[in-house]
């Protein structure tokens, strides 16, 4: 019975080597599967997942308008998996849309992405992904700045911390930091 999964996680907490870890496993039995992530990320190029280690794949991009249960009910033959990065970048209709996927096609989907951002706020994919899916795992990573689990992110602008802003900014560690609450709230910089 397939299953709608959320593993979040802070900054650097290996999400998208996850992925491409799952995706490798698949297809090294012959089993295929749907890499996809948010047209928002554009760090690399638009429909490509990479990782700071520098492995990277090709991926399906997600804009507002894509009708994502009507693009994989299209697929022939049917993937055994989908697996979406940046899901925090998901809109809620495209949340319902994996959770019918998983309901109605059968076939299991694994988002992977932050819980919050740099202002401790909820996206709105994780948000409706907290209230959908049917299993939840946080992936860890520690403190840029101690040894305690990272749960935040810290957002950097000319090298100081900021609390304010637009929700989205494209970044990695230029930008952010993965931080524990202490560092989040009084960072050593």
């Amino acid at each position: 019975m397939a299953q709608l999964f959320f593993k979040y996680g802070a900054m650097n907490s290996g999400k998208t080597i996850e992925i491409l870890k799952v995706a490798h496993n698949y297809e090294e039995q012959g089993k295929s599967v749907i890499i996809m992530t948010s047209s928002l990320d554009n760090r690399d190029e638009i429909g490509v997942v990479s990782s700071r280690i520098g492995l990277r794949r090709e991926a399906i991009p997600i804009y507002h308008e894509t009708d994502v249960f009507e693009m994989i009910g299209q697929v022939t033959p049917k993937p055994y998996c989908i697996l979406i990065d940046e899901s925090q970048f998901l809109e809620k209709h495209h949340v319902l849309a994996f959770a019918r996927i998983v309901d109605e096609l059968d076939i299991p989907v694994m988002a992977f992405g932050l819980k919050n951002d740099f202002r401790n706020s909820l996206f709105e994919g994780s948000e409706y992904l907290l209230l959908y899916a049917d299993k939840i795992e946080e992936l860890k990573t520690i403190c840029w700045f101690c040894h305690k689990k990272a749960t935040m992110n810290l957002r950097l602008q000319d090298g100081k911390p900021v609390y304010t802003g637009e929700q989205i900014q494209i970044g990695g560690n230029e930008s952010y930091f993965p931080v524990c609450r202490k560092h989040y709230l009084n960072p050593p910089i």
